[in-house]
């Protein structure tokens, strides 16, 4: 049975070799993904077989896309169509919170 009401702290925490730390919570359409991205760190060109939006709750940085460079923070909303690439470069530690939707 899934929990109703849980908190980011409950769920298990992944950290990649660049720090990047990620706490997810499942679901049967789409995820929600907590990430803290340490200052410095870059996220070279990419692209997902899902649609994903992502919230920046705090921190700043550079997104790219094909739409240009732009800078980002607190408050900025990301929306990436299945299949579209782009980039980030984050200036101050970040904390996102993505939503992946099923592919």
């Amino acid at each position: 049975m899934t929990d109703h009401l849980t908190a980011w702290a409950n769920c298990a925490e992944s950290r990649a070799e660049n720090g990047v730390a990620k706490r997810a919570i499942p679901g049967a359409g789409a995820s929600l993904v907590r990430v803290v991205v340490p200052a410095g760190v870059s996220a070279s060109r990419h692209s997902h077989e899902h649609e994903q939006f992502v919230q920046v709750v705090s921190g700043s940085g550079l997104l790219e896309t094909e739409q240009g460079r732009k800078p980002f923070s607190a408050g900025s909303v990301f929306h990436f169509p299945a299949g579209v690439w782009h980039a980030a470069t984050f200036e101050t530690e970040t904390v996102l919170i993505e939503t992946n939707l099923a592919a």
